[in-house]
C-alpha cells in the first residue's frame, strides 16, 4: 500500500508518496481501506512542525478519515469487514473526564493518521457513520464536528432557545452552527467576507457580523442581547471580543488559536460577569456516539468546501492556509 508521509523533515514540499507493506491486525485491531479525509488546521501545524517541533518521524499526517474495514482482528466481534467507519481523534479516550496522556494517543500525531491506503486502528477506536452520509461527508467528522459538540453539548450544555457566536466559516464554526441550529438555538456569525456571510445566512444564522466594518463585534453582540455560549477558534487575538459578546454567566469554549496563543487579555469581564471559560480538547468516544445519533436524526449533512485527490494532500493543505474555504476541506482516494 501507499502512504504520505514526513520521513525526514517537516514542511509541505517534505511530504513524500511511500511503499509500506499492507498492515495485518492484532486481535483486537481492524484495518480500513481509507476512502476519504479531511483537513483540520491542527493537520497545517503539523505538517508545518508548529504543533511539535519533537514529534518524532517519519509521520503519516491527517487526523481525520473515513473508509470500509477490509480485515479483522480474532478477538474482534462488533465490527465486521464491510462496515462504514471513521477513526477517533483520541484513540484511548472512551468516556468521561479527558485523561492526562489523551495527546499521545492522537491520529495524525503522533499516531500515524489518514493519508494511508489501508489503516490499521484499534477496534475500539473506530466508529460507523450515519448511513445518509458518504465517505468524503463522513471523514469531516472526526475533529471539526465533534469538537463543535462537545463544545455546546457535552460542556455547555447548550438548550433550545439559547444564543451561540461563531468565529470565521471554518470546519468547527460552521459545524457548531448547523448542530446549534439543530438544537434550536439562534446563531451569530463573524466573518471577514460578505460572501461567506451569505452562506452562514443560508445555514440559518440570524444574525451576521463583518469583523473588519465592525472591529467591536463584541459590543455588536452584546447590544443584540448577548451569547449564552461563545465557540472561540481565534484565542487570544479575539477573547477580549468574546468577553464582551458572552452573557452574564455565559460559557466561553476555547478551541483554537487562528488568531494567535499568545497576548494580554483583560480577564475582568469573565471575573465580573461570571464567566465560564473552558478548553476543548476534541471528544471522547461516547461523545462522538451521541453526536453521531445526532446526526442522523437530524439528517445533518456536512459542509464540503472542495474535494481533491488525496495524493494532493500537499496543495490541499496550500488551500487552507491561505483561508479561501468555506467549512471542510477533504481527500478523495481511490475506489
Amino acid at each position: 500500500m501507499q502512504a504520505l508521509a514526513l520521513c525526514h523533515a517537516f514542511g509541505l514540499d517534505h511530504l513524500q508518496l511511500v511503499d509500506r507493506p499492507d498492515p495485518q491486525p492484532l486481535p483486537h485491531q481492524v484495518v480500513v481501506r481509507v476512502r476519504a479525509a479531511s483537513l483540520n488546521y491542527r493537520d497545517l501545524l503539523m505538517v508545518t512542525g508548529a504543533y511539535n517541533p519533537r514529534q518524532p518521524l517519519p509521520l503519516v499526517p491527517l487526523s481525520d478519515g473515513a473508509g470500509e474495514i477490509v480485515a479483522v482482528g480474532s478477538a474482534v466481534r462488533d465490527l465486521a469487514v464491510g462496515d462504514r467507519v471513521i477513526g477517533h481523534f483520541c484513540q484511548a479516550w472512551r468516556d468521561g473526564v479527558q485523561p492526562a496522556d489523551a495527546a499521545r494517543h492522537a491520529l495524525g500525531g503522533p499516531l500515524d493518521g489518514a493519508l494511508q491506503q489501508l489503516w490499521c486502528l484499534d477496534a475500539a477506536g473506530v466508529a460507523r457513520f450515519p448511513d445518509h452520509l458518504d465517505f468524503v461527508q463522513a471523514a469531516t467528522l472526526p475533529c471539526a464536528a465533534l469538537t463543535a459538540w462537545t463544545a455546546l453539548f457535552e460542556h455547555g450544555n447548550l438548550r433550545p432557545g439559547q444564543t451561540v457566536l461563531v468565529q470565521g466559516t471554518g470546519g468547527v464554526s460552521v459545524f457548531a452552527t448547523q448542530l446549534a441550529r439543530l438544537a434550536g438555538a439562534t446563531v451569530f456569525a463573524t466573518s471577514g467576507s460578505d460572501a461567506k456571510l451569505d452562506r452562514m445566512r443560508a445555514l440559518g444564522a440570524a444574525h451576521t457580523l463583518n469583523y473588519r466594518a465592525t472591529p467591536e463585534w463584541g459590543k455588536a453582540v452584546a447590544d443584540l442581547g448577548g451569547a449564552d455560549h461563545v465557540v472561540e477558534v481565534g484565542g487570544a487575538g479575539t477573547l477580549g471580543q468574546s468577553l464582551r459578546a458572552v452573557k452574564v454567566g455565559g460559557h466561553i469554549a476555547l478551541i483554537g488559536v487562528l488568531a494567535g496563543g499568545k497576548g494580554e487579555v483583560n480577564l475582568m469581564p469573565a471575573l465580573m460577569n461570571s464567566v465560564r471559560i473552558e478548553g476543548v480538547f476534541v471528544g471522547s468516544h461516547a461523545a462522538m456516539a451521541r453526536m453521531l445519533r445526532a446526526i442522523a436524526a437530524g439528517k445533518l449533512v456536512p459542509v464540503v468546501d472542495r474535494a481533491r485527490p488525496w495524493r494532493d494532500a500537499a496543495q490541499a493543505l496550500r488551500s487552507m492556509q491561505a483561508g479561501e474555504h468555506f467549512g471542510k476541506i477533504a481527500l478523495e482516494f481511490d475506489a
